[in-house]
């Protein structure tokens, strides 16, 4: 519609614009203003009484007095003019017309506009009312993550953490919003299982493995603390069902796992030294029993007591006690294999069970019994209690078995039994299980009596077992003693050299193997293919204690005529317990007159580098026990190269003893050893035996 009404005859042009004007102005006016206004207006209209607006219509349109105000199919009402001048009225019914046209039209965009505006509130309170509701569940649902004693955490494709509530933040030690998007395999996981297991969570994510739902693990903190964690886990898919991350539980089980392990140690444990107590060891012994019935392999059982004991909690206390019993039970540890068992039964008694022995009841007693002494010197090692030194032996009984008729009571009386026995013989001994121990004591009577009549009647003779180089040469020999008894045979040494010790004999018979050994060292000067060979005699530590040992060493070259640059002394670490400087002058005097001296079983007893530097050596023998297992046994191969090495720092030759197989050669030639003696090489042989097969070598 024009803005301009146009004139015509009979129209009053001041009243065309009065409706302009009321056209402009509507468009500013309030909602409630319009209709007054306009109805006010439109009664100034030539030949109009009033004007009435009705809501609805009571005629059609077109009617000269009546208006509908219609905009489209919206119909908004009717005005209804009072004439009382048609004449002077009708000009301006178009006019009039055109002017409540555009009004429909304003009221029609007003009405429009309040229907959009109330649509629109209505929108916004709706979004506002579900904000709020989401609001309050989102609260809800974080109070009841926040209020739950576990963790909750769920982890992208990545294996980033997408979500974790309250106690999760306070167990990994970083706040909510800071462990969102962290890599939980980066910064939680042990370095040591980061690779495995997030390889496991990318084949899962891949849909190439099967969900583990429960499980337990270990996590790192960001405090550096290791935690146990017990797993729930269930897996995040989307719509299509795809795999999207994973969704977990977590419970911190550090505690209880601790208090569980807290409470296997009290019960299977002794607290003091750690090692498995009476309990454990029950269990342990039946299991050897039955592997060993099993296998058809020995086993064996080591009952040990400490020598005068309660003598040493009677002056030091039980503190030096304690910390006496726990020196013991870690020396006890290092002389036996990892899978033997070492066991506290209580006060000063130890247990040590040994699996795997030979079939071969002798062998398996002859290995039983180098274990024995090995932990024998172990124990003769001096203690530091405090600042106190201190020396300790002990009492070893063993019992060997083989089938499952032997019982776990049984197996123990036996042994505490011999032990009791190692006291009887004057203890820092080991003695056997004989079920007639009562005749087992009279036949060492007996034996006493035939050792004595042995050393008068001369039924003792040398074996000499060759001591080589890696080209085959043989350089000398030690010679070892043997017992050639007229009615029993050829005694062997095991049966009668700690009964020598025990009883003194030992003095008198180590001095005929001296005066032997020399004499036939005087006969072999006179031979070139034996002149150069050296004899390495053993000498006991009552034997060189003896006042007048340097006296009788040099009476005795002299009497033979031997070169004494060719007799080597082989002396045992637990000479040196006490009285080191006599030890030590005894030494000198006789190195000065060309007499040589090995440090035998070396690493089995006191050996330690503040006397080591001082003893005038030539030589260090390592000990059997050493050698033996020196290809399975970690310790054993470290304990033998640092022999060596020790020997070669403090300028000594060295040797190796017990040598069986060429594997065990190659292994010390290996490590800087190129000395030996052993069954490999040589037995200990009979005079005319030795001299053939030095000739030949």
């Amino acid at each position: 519609m024009s803005s301009r009404i146009p004139a015509s005859s009979g129209v009053d042009v001041q009243v065309l614009g009065q409706l302009l004007l009321m056209q402009s102005v509507v468009a500013s006016l309030p909602d409630d203003a319009i209709i007054p206004f306009v109805l006010e207006g439109l009664s100034d209209i030539p030949g109009v009484g009033f004007v009435e607006f009705h809501a609805g219509s009571s005629s059609p349109d077109g009617a000269p007095e009546r208006f509908l105000l219609a905009c489209g199919s919206s119909n908004l009402g009717e005005l209804v003019f009072k004439v009382k001048y048609m004449g002077a009225f009708e000009p301006y019914i178009d006019h009039i017309r055109n002017f409540l046209f555009m009004l429909a039209i304003i009221l029609d965009e007003r009405r429009q506009r309040r229907i959009l505006e109330s649509r629109e509130h209505e929108l916004e309170y709706q979004i506002e009312i579900r904000n709020a509701d989401l609001t309050r569940e989102r609260d809800t649902a974080q109070r009841y993550l926040d209020i739950a004693g576990v963790m909750l955490m769920a982890l992208d494709s990545e294996g980033r953490i997408m979500m974790i509530n309250r106690k999760g933040a306070q167990l990994l030690g970083k706040s909510e919003s800071a462990l969102l998007g962290m890599s939980w395999f980066d910064n939680f996981v042990p370095a040591d299982k980061r690779a495995e297991i997030h390889q496991v969570f990318d084949t899962l994510m891949a849909g190439e493995t099967q969900l583990l739902e429960h499980y337990e693990n270990r996590i790192i903190n960001a405090s550096g603390q290791e935690l146990t964690i017990a797993w729930n886990n269930r897996l995040i898919r989307d719509e299509a069902g795809a795999i999207t991350g994973t969704l977990s539980s977590a419970e911190d089980i550090t505690g209880r796992r601790k208090a569980e392990e807290r409470i296997q140690d009290l019960a299977y444990f002794d607290q003091l030294t750690g090692l498995p107590n009476r309990t454990l060891l029950q269990d342990r012994l039946q299991q050897t029993i039955a592997v060993s019935s099993r296998t058809g392999c020995h086993g064996a059982l080591l009952f040990i007591d400490l020598d005068n004991f309660k003598t040493l909690n009677d002056t030091l206390g039980h503190d030096m006690g304690d910390q006496l019993l726990k020196q013991v039970a870690w020396r006890l540890m290092l002389c036996v294999r990892e899978g033997d068992t070492v066991a506290r039964l209580g006060g000063d008694e130890f247990v040590v069970v040994l699996a795997g022995l030979s079939a071969i009841e002798t062998q398996a007693a002859t290995a039983i019994e180098t274990v024995a002494e090995k932990i024998l010197a172990s124990l003769n090692q001096p203690y530091t209690l405090g600042e106190i030194p201190h020396h300790c032996t002990a009492s070893i009984g063993i019992t060997l078995f083989l089938n499952d008729s032997s019982t776990v009571d049984s197996l123990m009386k036996q042994a505490d039994l011999a032990m009791y026995e190692s006291k009887t013989a004057g203890r820092n001994a080991a003695r056997f299980y004989d079920p007639a121990l009562e005749s087992a004591v009279k036949e060492r009577a007996a034996l006493e009596n035939d050792l004595r009549r042995a050393l008068v009647d001369s039924q003792f003779l040398l074996h000499y077992q060759a001591q080589m180089l890696d080209d085959g040469r043989v350089t000398g020999a030690e010679v070892l003693v043997r017992w050639q008894h007229p009615e029993r045979g050829l005694v062997p040494p095991l049966e009668f050299i700690r009964l020598a010790e025990d009883t003194g004999l030992i003095v008198p018979l180590g001095r005929w193997v001296l005066e032997t050994a020399c004499a036939q060292l005087a006969v072999w000067s006179a031979v070139p293919q034996m002149t150069n060979l050296t004899v390495a005699v053993n000498v006991s530590a009552r034997q060189f204690h003896a006042d007048d040992f340097v006296d009788q060493v040099l009476a005795v070259l002299e009497q033979t005529g031997a070169n004494p640059q060719r007799l080597k002394l082989e002396l045992t670490e637990s000479l040196f317990v006490s009285d080191v400087e006599g030890i030590v002058e005894k030494m000198f005097l006789l190195k000065a007159r060309g007499v040589s001296f090995a440090l035998d079983d070396f690493g089995t007893g006191f050996s330690s580098l503040s006397y080591l530097r001082r003893l005038p050596l030539d030589q260090l023998k390592i000990d059997q026990s050493f050698v033996r297992d020196v290809l399975s046994d970690p310790n054993d191969a470290a304990i033998a190269r640092t022999i060596v090495a020790l020997s070669q720092s403090l300028g000594l030759g060295v040797i190796a003893e017990g040598v069986e197989t060429e594997a065990q050669k190659d292994f010390l030639a290996a490590s800087g050893c190129h000395a030996y003696q052993g069954y490999f090489f040589s037995r200990p042989l009979p005079l005319e035996d030795f001299e053939a097969f030095a000739n030949q070598a």
